[in-house]
């Protein structure tokens, strides 16, 4: 007779979506959040019912005001801590006035040399994925910093 296994939870996780906005000159979109005043990339959670390319235009236009035209997956990242799955796409501006929302204080156009001085590596790294060219990347972090592969 084989012993009774004890039932075991499914993980849970959360989907969120991000875009890196390149405009013609080379800038990317970025926000000041308003919760907790770190800039990053516009996004978030994923609805049950949207598609990835539609989340993340729904959700740059949100925090933004920037309509945007998705390129391509460029990276897939997990934060081990809290279990968020993101979903990182390059994207193209097609209109729209940048302005702030419920969930940004400032929105902003900024050099890669700007994203590396005012974000966090982990939020700066997907940013500069995107823009290499040797993409979709796939990496972990614990909310703070990358963890190596392997």
């Amino acid at each position: 007779m084989s012993q009774p296994q004890e039932a075991t939870p499914p993980p849970l996780h959360s989907v969120s979506v991000a875009g890196v906005v390149v405009r013609e000159d080379g800038r990317l979109l970025a926000i000041r959040r308003a919760d907790n005043g770190t800039w990053e990339l516009p996004g978030g959670i994923l609805e049950l019912d949207e598609a990835p390319e539609a989340g993340v235009t729904r959700e740059v236009l949100e925090e933004t005001g920037i309509h945007v035209e998705v390129d391509e997956l460029t990276g897939v990242y997990k934060n081990m801590v809290r279990g968020v799955v993101a979903l990182v796409f390059r994207c193209k501006p097609s209109g729209g006035v940048e302005r702030t929302s419920s969930e940004s204080t400032a929105v902003s156009w900024l050099t890669p040399d700007e994203v590396s001085e005012r974000m966090t590596e982990v939020y700066a790294v997907r940013l500069l994925d995107a823009l290499d060219g040797n993409g979709p990347h796939v990496r972990s972090h614990d909310g703070k910093h990358l963890i190596p592969a392997g």
